[in-house]
């Protein structure tokens, strides 16, 4: 047996045998370690202000994660919801509050992305465009200068075939390449000690858009970009090809800067296509995408392991069971509805250990 196998096999083994340990809440079993205490680099989840007040959720962080993400209150669309004049930062603060009296480092997400901000910035000449664009940048960043350890600059830039960057309200004003280098020159301005991200999904999925992520931080570097760090969102599906996920963060790590897994999940859904499969085999498959992203990112030198974040603790914290199809039955992250561990953080904890 190869040593991911092994690890597969390690993961899924109390699932396997019919037998979940019980634990008390916000203690971990005994075979799973607190997994900020042995993730190299830290542990990280996103977090709606909704979970802080669900106790169930605190205890579960508070045992395992040392970074958060949140994961729409700081994004433009809730701070701009009033129009540019009135930014809403309430919640972002309340984020911001909790990181600090719990010991958690914070990650900004996001400040430009193509998705929002089209209709606060439409119908503004130049100028005026060009105020806003560099005052929010300002206001966000600056707000949380010395409360965020690093910032998501720019979100998702790449289109979804990989064939080149998404034409949006930021390019039409500033060229593909251009809104990116001002979006992250105003922020250095605003944080100068935050580290700086680009923030991309897919990449280990389609190598394609893998390959135009590569070529976009090898011209943003040349122009002179402050990019300091580079996100892999990772949410994964599980016929991702052996060997495809491992190759490509060796290909991100050769820019030798901080690589942070971002938004790690893994759905057991196929999409709409016809899968006969069984849950358990589809559990195997997703055991050994996080098997293969965990030894990827444990195997980079320590200066790089920056973070390694899922999109939530529980399976129904998850965006996939938010929506109209969610049968109750996917399981995407780390723990259960119980707080009880999926194979999942057991394959998470067999690979940080190895």
């Amino acid at each position: 047996m190869n040593r991911r196998a092994l690890l597969t096999s390690l993961a899924l083994a109390p699932v396997i045998g019919g037998c979940r340990r019980m634990a008390v809440a916000g203690t971990p079993p005994p075979d799973l370690p607190p997994l900020r205490t042995i993730t190299p680099g830290a542990f990280g989840t996103c977090v709606q202000v909704a979970n802080l007040s669900d106790p169930a959720w605190l205890d579960l962080a508070r045992t395992h994660v040392s970074q958060l993400t949140p994961e729409w209150e700081m994004k433009m669309e809730y701070i701009l919801a009033d129009g540019l004049g009135r930014p809403r930062l309430d919640r972002a603060d309340r984020i911001a509050a909790f990181a600090h009296d719990n010991g958690m480092a914070l990650h900004g997400h996001t400040l430009i992305w193509y998705a929002q901000g089209q209709e606060a910035f439409a119908g503004l000449d130049n100028a005026a465009f060009d105020r806003a664009f560099d005052g929010y940048i300002a206001t966000v960043a600056g707000r949380y200068r010395g409360k965020v350890r690093s910032w998501d600059v720019v979100n998702e830039p790449i289109l979804d075939d990989g064939s080149g960057l998404r034409d949006c309200h930021w390019s039409r004003r500033y060229g593909q390449d251009g809104y990116i280098l001002r979006a992250f020159e105003k922020a250095r301005i605003a944080d100068p000690d935050a580290v700086l991200f680009l923030n991309e999904y897919n990449l280990e999925g389609i190598p394609a858009k893998g390959n135009q992520f590569l070529r976009l931080v090898e011209r943003l570097l040349r122009a002179g970009c402050p990019l300091q760090g580079l996100g892999t969102q990772s949410h994964l599906w599980i016929d991702i090809p052996d060997g495809q996920i491992a190759a490509f963060i060796h290909e991100l790590s050769q820019f030798g800067l901080p690589i942070h897994v971002s938004e790690l999940d893994v759905s057991l859904r196929t999409g709409d296509r016809p899968d006969l499969r069984g849950q358990q085999e589809r559990l195997v498959r997703q055991t050994a995408r996080v098997t293969e992203l965990a030894e990827a990112y444990s195997g980079l030198p320590p200066a790089q392991q920056f973070a390694f974040t899922t999109w939530g603790l529980r399976d129904t914290d998850s965006w996939f069971r938010r929506d109209d199809k969610d049968d109750g039955k996917d399981r995407p992250l780390p723990f259960d509805a119980f707080g009880q561990p999926n194979p999942m953080a057991r394959a998470l904890a067999a690979a940080f250990r190895a």
